[in-house]
Order: structure tokens, then C-alpha cells, then sequence
């Protein structure tokens, strides 16, 4: 008798127990099912739910106006969306050093974005190993760091235009300020941030300053400054649109100084969503390679 409660216990555990089995393998098959079945829904839903909101912006915009609770130079999307058109359908003419059309203002300060960036990130990357790998440098530099760091790259622009007297120079003088902290910042911070024991077992294997720099530090600290890369950048973009309407010239600052000076705001619409565009895909290009460096 005992045998035969014994083996029927044991058969109601075995049963059991691949019921349960059954049971918690067809949970996790439903459950990634129905993550696979949100993850291919969400971007549809998101796109949706996007477009959906920018028709209700556009509606309550144009009821604002339509009420006249705006001023009379206020822009409407209608007369934005006509602006659009003309500036966009002949791009590319000139008519004279300041009388140009969008692509040449875009081109021109991206090239001064760009120039001021390459420039910055050759004094900040550098600096910021040599300072996150001396605590004394680090801690002597420190005061300076944070007093200029605060102020405002526009602050700047009378200093350049004295130094430099030119102000094509003092526009790329200005980015290269803007672009210097954000990358300065978190070089440090991730090469102080790598382990100790990786250095050290490096020295064990007699690999001299260079190489660990090449095959360890900058390897590990890579990430951060991809990071801080993307900050100078979307700041560089940000601060020339305020440096050029001081300098003048070509630029996208200067056509929307112009075009203010104008009264024509509808064009500053149209070109407030371009430096929106441009900003959002230099981004992309910097998240993309941050995306190749990242390690988990």
C-alpha cells in the first residue's frame, strides 16, 4: 500500500509538474508575441498620434487668427505655407552678396558651424584626456573652467570683433567657444570614470602611455566624448543663428535679422522650421555614431 501511494504521489507531481511546464512555456511564447505585435504597432500609432496632433495645431493656429486675437503681422498657416513656396521653389539664386537664396545662407553657416566644431573638438579632446588623467591639472584648471564656462558665447562677440576685426572669423570664434565645454566636460568625466583596474593590469603587461591610450583609454572613454560631441554640436547650431544677426552677412541669423527688419515673418516661420530640420538631422548623424561606439 505505501508503494502505491508513493508511486501515485509521484505520478501526480510528474503530472504536475509538466503541466506547469506547458503552462510557463506558453506564457513567455504569447508574452513575445504580443511584444513583437506592440513593437511592430507603436511606430504606426506614434506616427499617427504625431500627425494627428500637428493637424490640431494647425487648426487652433488658424482659428487664433482667424479670430484676430493676433497682431496684424502675425504669421497664418496659410500665408506660412504660400511663403514656404516661394522661398523653396528658387533656392539656389543670387542677386548679390546679401541678396541670396536659402540653400547659400544654410551653406554658409553650416560652414562656419562645422569649421568652429572640428576646431573646438581638436582643443577639447585632447585637453580633456590630459586633464582627466591629472587630478592636479585637473584641480588647478577647475576655477577657470567653471567661471568661463557659464558665460554666453554672445558675450563673446564684442571681444572677437576686437581681437580678431573681422567678422567671419569672429562668428567661428564664437562657435568654437559654444563647442568647446560640452565636450571638454565629459571627456574628463569618462576618462576619469575608467576603471582603475584596467590601467593597472596594463602597466603588469609593460604597455607603455601610448598604448594604453590607443587601446584602453581611448577605446573606454569613447562614448562620452561621442556624447559630449553631440552637445557641442546642437549648441554650435544653436548659438550661430544669434551670432549672425550681430555679424552680418550670409548665414540664417542674418536672413532672419533681414527678414525681421522686413516685417516679413511668415519667411522667419518658414526658416525657424529649416534650422529645425537641419539641427534634428546633424543630430541624427552624431546619435548614429554614438550607436556604433556604445558599449553595454
Amino acid at each position: 500500500m505505501t508503494t502505491v501511494k508513493n508511486d501515485s504521489a509521484s505520478t501526480s507531481t510528474s503530472t504536475a509538474y509538466s503541466t506547469d511546464n506547458q503552462a510557463a512555456a506558453s506564457r513567455p511564447g504569447r508574452t513575445a508575441t504580443a511584444g513583437r505585435k506592440k513593437r511592430r504597432d507603436s511606430p504606426w500609432k506614434a506616427m499617427g498620434l504625431g500627425i494627428a496632433l500637428f493637424i490640431v495645431f494647425i487648426g487652433i493656429w488658424q482659428a487664433v487668427a482667424a479670430a484676430g486675437w493676433l497682431s496684424d503681422i502675425a504669421p497664418t498657416p496659410a500665408r506660412t505655407w504660400d511663403r514656404a513656396v516661394e522661398i523653396l521653389s528658387d533656392p539656389f539664386y543670387r542677386d548679390g552678396p546679401a541678396s541670396v537664396g536659402i540653400f547659400w545662407h544654410m551653406v554658409a553657416s553650416l560652414r562656419r558651424v562645422l569649421i568652429g566644431f572640428v576646431i573646438a573638438m581638436a582643443i577639447a579632446i585632447p585637453l580633456g584626456f590630459w586633464l582627466g588623467s591629472s587630478a592636479t591639472f585637473r584641480r588647478a584648471t577647475d576655477p577657470f573652467v567653471q567661471i568661463l564656462r557659464p558665460v554666453s558665447p554672445l558675450a563673446w562677440l564684442p571681444l572677437g570683433l576686437a581681437l580678431l576685426r573681422d567678422a567671419e572669423n569672429t562668428a567661428v570664434f564664437v562657435i568654437i567657444l559654444s563647442a568647446l565645454w560640452p565636450t571638454l566636460l565629459n571627456t574628463i568625466e569618462a576618462v576619469r570614470g575608467i576603471h582603475p583596474t584596467y590601467k593597472n593590469l596594463a602597466s603588469t603587461l609593460g604597455t607603455n602611455r601610448m598604448q594604453q591610450l590607443l587601446y584602453i583609454v581611448g577605446p573606454a572613454a569613447l562614448p562620452g566624448i561621442i556624447t559630449g560631441m553631440r552637445q557641442s554640436l546642437s549648441t554650435a547650431w544653436l548659438v550661430i543663428v544669434a551670432a549672425e544677426m550681430l555679424v552680418g552677412g550670409q548665414g540664417v541669423g542674418f536672413f532672419v535679422w533681414n527678414m525681421w527688419n522686413r516685417l516679413d515673418i511668415d519667411a522667419i516661420v518658414v526658416v525657424i522650421v529649416l534650422i529645425g530640420v537641419i539641427g534634428l538631422a546633424l543630430d541624427y548623424l552624431v546619435a548614429s555614431l554614438q550607436k556604433v561606439v556604445r558599449y553595454d
